[in-house]
């Protein structure tokens, strides 16, 4: 695709600006690239850090360099010191204090991005808690779309806070000091009643992980109510997911926001209007944070088919030691084999300990295979796979929708408490074991989805995986949606 036009001719631009973890970076760039294929310019917001990694592992600039100068990254300042770990509950830091200083970055971004051989930008596309940014778009008298990277279940919930809290049903009773015990008090299987299409779905320990406080002043969770509320004073909304999947819980959210456009699963979406337009799929440049170890892939191709769960915790998931040997012993114990995903910061204090019990180690070597990183797109395809146990992240999710995989879901926080229950209560793909984390259990459940009930699993993530294929054909539901944004997205420069 040219870059050279000339001002009347170039197309609109637009401007998107993620929050800067892989999971909400990964859809945002698969936005970008449609929005590329569709002919528009579009510039990716990107912080220091996440664009170093980006380029060291995610294969960017090999990604776009087909679009010529119809993309760009511009960088900006997270404004925390390079050493900073950004996983686990320190990625709150990099929200905070993006809120701190991205304003005027984020004013220089926007003012260095139009060029002579690009317009003005016309659509600004921003993530969760950036409101920081939306003077700038007053200024310029330029429409604003919110694209939240979690589900709409989630949202929703988040959404309902007020009346969550007005209902009693937050927020929760007990202290900091005794929450891992708490947690596992009855109080958390309480129903929620107060969020309307989840009655009879959502129980206290299902709200999102901000939700789950004991303080209603409680300063995170006063900021992203805050935020989600706002978007109803966006021009538009987006959500990565599809009608057929959280179809009533979209309905109650046009109620508030009419304006919402649901185009997912994205990643299927991208890959199936690349090879529409003649293009080799670009899923094999991913957006990872890490660099991906392919050598999983000849053991996975040793394996029967069917045969091996497939373990990942996500980008930021942070384990402490003995949740880490419980989650070990269980899937030694089960009998079945495993490939597990263990980043190198992923465990607190970043280090397993000094030995190491002879029964794990012998049990990986006959069964399990670990690694620092893999291509989670192509694990998740093997025919050796036979199940996910996943922290229940959005991305993570989709894929396993789209491929027609069941789940074991062990939540970790934010929107994964509500994706989890949805998993097994609603969608009805797999299991979910939140709040646990026992050798037992562990065992227990990845039998009963790898064997006791195997085929029940495996159909309904077999449906789940056609209806989400008809929602990104021509004529589906986020194929209709994504084309409608399209639409509104040219017609800015007319505005």
């Amino acid at each position: 695709m040219s870059s050279e036009y000339s001002g009347a001719a170039a197309p609109p631009h637009i401007l998107i600006f993620p929050v800067p973890l892989q999971g909400h970076v990964s859809s945002m760039l698969n936005l970008a690239e449609i929005f590329c294929l569709s002919d528009l310019h579009v510039t990716v917001v990107l912080t220091d850090y996440s664009h170093r990694r980006l380029l060291r592992h995610g294969g960017l600039h090999s990604r776009f360099s087909r679009y010529g100068g119809a993309f760009r990254a511009a960088t900006i300042s997270d404004g925390l010191p390079d050493d900073h770990p950004r996983t686990g509950e320190a990625i709150f830091d990099v929200v905070m204090s993006l809120r701190e200083v991205g304003g005027e970055q984020f004013r220089r971004v926007m003012e260095s991005s139009d060029g002579a051989s690009r317009r003005r930008v016309s659509c600004l596309i921003i993530d969760g808690m950036m409101s920081y940014t939306l003077p700038v778009a007053a200024e310029r008298r330029i429409p604003y779309f919110i694209f939240r990277t979690i589900s709409a279940c989630a949202f929703w919930s988040y959404f309902c806070t007020p009346e969550i809290i007005a209902a009693g049903e937050m927020p929760l009773r007990g202290n900091d000091e005794d929450k891992l015990t708490y947690w596992r008090k009855k109080e958390m299987d309480f129903p929620v009643t107060a969020v309307p299409g989840m009655e009879g779905i959502l129980r206290r320990r299902d709200l999102p992980g901000l939700l789950r406080v004991n303080d209603a002043a409680n300063l995170s969770l006063q900021a992203m109510a805050a935020e989600t509320k706002a978007t109803t004073k966006a021009n538009g909304f987006i959500l990565n997911t599809f009608e057929d999947l959280e179809g009533p819980i979209l309905d109650q959210i046009r109620k508030h926001i009419p304006n919402l456009y649901s185009v997912g699963p994205l990643h299927s979406h991208l890959k199936s209007r690349l090879e529409s337009s003649g293009f080799e799929s670009s899923q094999k440049n991913s957006s990872s944070f890490w660099a991906e170890d392919s050598s999983c892939i000849d053991w996975l191709d040793s394996q029967p088919i069917g045969s091996v769960v497939y373990v990942s915790f996500g980008s930021v998931t942070m384990l402490t030691r003995d949740e880490l040997f419980e989650f070990w012993y269980g899937l030694v114990n089960s009998g079945i084999r495993f490939l597990w995903v263990i980043r190198p910061d992923s465990v607190v204090g970043n280090r397993v300990g000094d030995t190491i019990p002879e029964e794990l180690e012998e049990g990986t070597k006959r069964r399990g295979h670990m690694v620092e990183w893999v291509p989670q797109s192509t694990v998740l395809g093997h025919p050796s796979v036979g199940v996910f146990f996943t922290h229940s992240g959005w991305n993570s999710i989709l894929e396993c929708v789209a491929i027609g995989l069941p789940m074991i879901c062990w939540a970790y926080f934010v929107d994964q408490m509500t994706n989890s229950r949805f998993v097994s209560e609603v969608w009805k793909m797999g299991l979910d074991i939140k709040d646990t984390c026992d050798r037992v259990i562990v065992e227990n459940v990845v039998r009963e989805v790898m064997e006791v009930r195997k085929d029940e699993f495996l159909e309904r993530a077999r449906a789940m995986s056609i209806m989400a294929r008809n929602a990104i054909s021509e004529g589906g539901s986020s194929f209709v949606n994504l084309n409608r944004l399209n639409e509104f997205l040219k017609s800015t420069t007319q505005r």
